[in-house]
C-alpha cells in the first residue's frame, strides 16, 4: 500500500514546477532553445531521462530545457503565452487554451489506453453505480482529461454536471483530499490513477473504456513552430521511436519510469501495460485525431463548458512535404 507521506510527496514535488518566472520569452526567429513543458508520465518523461531530443537537435545548434507540470491548463497557459514552445496534454486542455486565444497549434497526436483514466471512489463508499453519483463531491481538474471523463462517464449515468458538487482540484490537491475523504470520488488519470487504486481503500467506478477514446496532443508554440517546422518534425520522429525502444523493452522502461515519477516498479507496470498500451503510437495530426477534437470542441461548447464556438482545425498544423 502506497503511504499518504509517499503520495504527497511524489505529487508535492511537481506543484512548484507550474511557476515559470525564469522561463524566457517567445523567440521569432531560428531557434537556438526547444523549451519543453512535460508531466511525469508517457514518452516525453522518458525522452527526458535518456536525453534523447538533446542529442538529436546538438547538430542543429538547439539546446533543450524542461519545466515540469501537474496537468495541462496550465501547461498550454505557459505555451501558448510563449512561455514555452511544446508540450503534452489530453484532449480538453487544448480546448480552453483555443478559447483563450493562446498562440499554439496541435503538432502531433498519440492514443493511450481508455483504462488509464477513472473515476475513484472509497472502497466502504454507499456509490456503487454512476446513478449513486448524484449530489455527492467530485473532483476533478477543470479543463482536463478528467473533466471530459467526468462529462462522459455522468452522461452515461443520467446525469451532468450540475448534478454534482464538482470541485476543481489538480492532482496533488485532490489526491490528499480523496485520501482524507473530503471528497467522495476522483476523476484522474496515470500515474495518479495507478498509485491510488494500489490504496487498498480505493475503488475504481469506472474506467474511461466505453466512454472516451483518449487521445492526447503534442502541441507547440505557433510562433517557434512557423520558424522552425523542421524542428518539431524531428521531435515527432525521436519520440516515437524512444516510444518504440521503450514498448519493445518493457522491464527497463518500467525501471526508468519508476525512478523518474518515485512510484514504485509494481505500479509503473501496470500503467504501461493497460489494455491499448502503446508508447510507440505517435504520429503527426491524423485526419482522425482531428475529427475527434472538433467533435469534442462542440460537445463542449454545447454544454456552456468551453465559452464559445471552435474550428479546431484552424490550429491544426501539418508538416509541408519535403
Amino acid at each position: 500500500m502506497i503511504s499518504r507521506r509517499q503520495t504527497l510527496g511524489l505529487f508535492g514535488a511537481a506543484v512548484a514546477a507550474a511557476v515559470l518566472p525564469s522561463i524566457k520569452p517567445a523567440r521569432a526567429a531560428a531557434a537556438t532553445e526547444f523549451r519543453i513543458g512535460w508531466q511525469k508520465n508517457g514518452v516525453l518523461a522518458l525522452a527526458k531521462r535518456r536525453g534523447a531530443l538533446e542529442a538529436r537537435l546538438a547538430d542543429k545548434g538547439i539546446s533543450v530545457s524542461w519545466s515540469e507540470f501537474t496537468s495541462g491548463p496550465p501547461l498550454l497557459e505557459a505555451l501558448g503565452a510563449g512561455a514555452l514552445d511544446f508540450g503534452a496534454t489530453g484532449d480538453v486542455p487544448p480546448l480552453f487554451a483555443q478559447a483563450a486565444g493562446g498562440h499554439l497549434y496541435y503538432v502531433g497526436t498519440y492514443r493511450g489506453s481508455p483504462a488509464a483514466s477513472a473515476i475513484l471512489v472509497h472502497k466502504d463508499s454507499p456509490i456503487q453505480k454512476l446513478e449513486d453519483l448524484k449530489g455527492v463531491k467530485l473532483a476533478f481538474k477543470r479543463g482536463s482529461s478528467a473533466h471530459n471523463v467526468a462529462v462522459k462517464a455522468l452522461r452515461k449515468g443520467g446525469l451532468t454536471i450540475d448534478d454534482v458538487q464538482a470541485l476543481d482540484l489538480a492532482p496533488p490537491d485532490a489526491a490528499a483530499a480523496f485520501k482524507t475523504g473530503s471528497i467522495d470520488a476522483w476523476s484522474i488519470w496515470d500515474p495518479y490513477l495507478a498509485i491510488a487504486q494500489a490504496d487498498p481503500d480505493t475503488r475504481v467506478l469506472t474506467t474511461a473504456e466505453g466512454l472516451v477514446d483518449s487521445y492526447s496532443f503534442f502541441l507547440a508554440n505557433q510562433d517557434f513552430t512557423d520558424n522552425n517546422g523542421q524542428v518539431v518534425v524531428d521531435v515527432i520522429d525521436e519520440l516515437a521511436k524512444v516510444g518504440k525502444s521503450a514498448q519493445g523493452k518493457l522491464d527497463e522502461t518500467v525501471k526508468e519510469l519508476s525512478e523518474i515519477t518515485g512510484v514504485p516498479a509494481d505500479v509503473t507496470r501496470i500503467t504501461l501495460s493497460r489494455p491499448g498500451a502503446d508508447l510507440g503510437a505517435v504520429t503527426t495530426i491524423t485526419d482522425d485525431a482531428a475529427a475527434y477534437q472538433q467533435a469534442l470542441a462542440d460537445e463542449f461548447y454545447a454544454l456552456g463548458i468551453v465559452p464559445k464556438k471552435l474550428t479546431t482545425g484552424d490550429i491544426v498544423w501539418r508538416p509541408k512535404a519535403s
